[in-house]
């Protein structure tokens, strides 16, 4: 593992509060406020036989949810490179 400066520490600690914060965000956005608060507005679309709401509500959340856990990890391995930090097996 690489040595990091306090700087470096700090500056790859607020990248990684600071990713998790907008994920969280948007994750509570699509869970809470679009599958719970707009629900009823959104059942008027139907898709696939199904209100739009509905699907938001049972399925939205989750799928989001995991995209996130891709998008993270992703750009995490994209930071882990930059900063020269290595998995060990």
């Amino acid at each position: 593992m690489a040595q990091l400066t306090p700087e470096q520490r700090e500056s790859y600690w607020r990248y990684n509060v600071r990713l998790t914060v907008i994920l969280l965000v948007i994750w509570v956005f699509v869970a809470y406020i679009l599958g719970g608060g707009l629900a009823g507005a959104l059942n008027n679309i139907v898709i696939l036989g199904f209100p739009l709401g509905y699907y938001i509500a049972a399925q939205g959340s989750l799928a989001v949810f995991v995209i996130e856990i891709a998008v993270y990890a992703r750009l995490m391995n994209k930071k882990d490179l930059e900063y020269g930090i290595r998995e060990e097996a």
